[in-house]
């Protein structure tokens, strides 16, 4: 049944839509089954995502049609589909009035992923209004208080060199304790991996304990603070706030040197606003293992790595991780980094729209995935900037001379780019990032072509 009479309003521009502020606007990349009329399958997925079925129905009444999703743009051509959502149409809370992710995913992506007249629809991107902004919790903490405890200035205070205890699973509480020592002897930051937790051979009540002495033990002997990210990530509310708890009591006076990691994406919406309330003082690192399910570019369905990054931002993480923008091993390209300006900054353009985010706080990027002192050059060029986070693994544990070691290299190439410098030549004079080139020289030969005879003491 062709219900573009009612879903569709063609004549609806878009600047007015925005000046008006009384929607949020939603574009996809849509393709609907063949032999059906493009129009007619926009509409009937507007249809879907609000008010409507497949067919007419007599409980229909003059007010549930002014709630109408809309389809204001549809261009076969390009598959874009662009469709305007009243603000009036998402759930709100009980407790406070505020408006929740969920609802806003199960409106936008929610039944009209399994329509049988669509091929593939993808949203790649969303606008949302100030009122919306608003509505949403935002982040509490973002990287300058992190900033303010590693005792840097709050404004461009430049890169945190990060890792994840590898191996990611297999080690016992003492020697997780130990790799997190070894390696805060040279870096700032580091995070649970996103399958650690309370594993019968790490306990939590075991571990964590040992992984405050060694923060401690570090922290005297380099005389810098130290932060850590502990995955609270569980199916039950009650248990993410036991773990939480429990870590904040174990951390005590330097509770503020806490972060906690949630893997958002496969916790859900729920996991994140529940960890940004409750714990509004600490430092929420969402982790987003498993997006790449429906978020890479082979997917058709769903939404992109862009769209996950901004609705985290609206609910309230710290961080979020964004990728290596194709300098490390994951999937992604230089493009990418129009994810980390949505996030960071106050405006930002995205692939359809604008997005001003109205001064609330900004959502700190996190790279990971084969990086390395070797490949970071590259990646703040691309970037424009190093005010992030990295949390190489195998760039600080495969570094020839250790973790430390390794830490030491991430800072020394940071500093070598910050200062204009050739990385060959930066390396002459700072020995961990020399020795980076020797431990890692795949990556040598290909970024630093000639490097053997530049640095013969790696």
């Amino acid at each position: 049944m062709d219900q573009s009479h009612r879903y569709a309003d063609l004549s609806l521009s878009e600047a007015e839509l925005i000046a008006g502020g009384k929607h949020i606007l939603c574009a996809y990349r849509m393709k609907p089954k063949a032999g059906v009329a493009y129009l007619e399958a926009a509409a009937h997925f507007a249809a879907e995502s609000s008010t409507g079925t497949n067919v007419e129905v007599s409980t229909t009444d003059d007010f549930t049609k002014g709630v109408d999703a809309l389809v204001y743009h549809a261009d076969e051509a390009t598959e874009d589909l662009r469709i305007a959502y009243p603000l009036d149409l998402f759930d709100r809370n009980v407790t406070d009035g505020r408006m929740m992710m969920v609802s806003f995913l199960t409106l936008t992506i929610g039944n009209n992923q399994g329509m049988g007249d669509i091929a593939h629809a993808k949203m790649i991107d969303f606008w949302v209004p100030p009122e919306v902004v608003r509505q949403f919790d935002g982040p509490s903490m973002n990287i300058q208080d992190l900033w303010r405890i590693l005792g840097r200035p709050v404004t461009d205070g430049g890169f945190i060199a990060g890792t994840i205890i590898k191996p990611k699973l297999g080690l016992r509480p003492e020697p997780f304790a130990e790799a997190a020592y070894r390696f805060w002897l040279g870096g700032d930051f580091i995070k649970n991996d996103e399958p650690q937790g309370n594993q019968v051979f790490s306990p939590i009540k075991k571990t964590i304990p040992l992984v405050y002495d060694a923060m401690k033990r570090a922290m005297d002997e380099t005389g810098e603070a130290k932060l850590f990210s502990m995955n609270i990530t569980a199916d039950d509310h009650h248990e993410m706030l036991a773990r939480a708890d429990f870590a904040l009591e174990t951390f005590g006076p330097d509770a503020n040197k806490l972060a906690f990691l949630v893997d958002g994406y496969v916790g859900g919406p729920g996991m994140v606003t529940t960890a940004r309330r409750q714990y509004p003082n600490q430092f929420l690192h969402y982790h987003r293992a498993g997006h790449g399910a429906i978020t890479s570019p082979s997917s058709k369905r769903g939404y992109t790595a862009f769209v996950l990054a901004k609705m985290a931002r609206l609910q309230g993480a710290s961080a979020i991780h964004v990728g290596t923008m194709g300098y490390g091993k994951m999937e992604g390209g230089s493009d990418d980094r129009a994810i980390a300006y949505m996030i960071e900054r106050d405006e930002a353009q995205g692939p359809v729209y604008l997005q001003r985010w109205d001064g609330i706080k900004a959502t700190t990027p996190i790279i990971s995935g084969g990086m390395n002192a070797l490949r970071l050059p590259g990646f703040f060029a691309n970037l424009g900037h190093g005010n992030l986070i990295s949390t190489a693994g195998g760039g600080a544990y495969g570094h020839l001379d250790g973790p430390a070691a390794g830490a030491l290299s991430l800072r020394q190439a940071y500093d070598g780019w910050k200062a204009g410098a050739d990385t060959v030549e930066w390396a002459r004079t700072h020995h961990e990032l020399a020795r980076a080139f020797a431990s890692f020289p795949g990556d040598a030969d290909a970024i630093f072509p000639g490097w053997r005879e530049r640095l013969p003491q790696a």
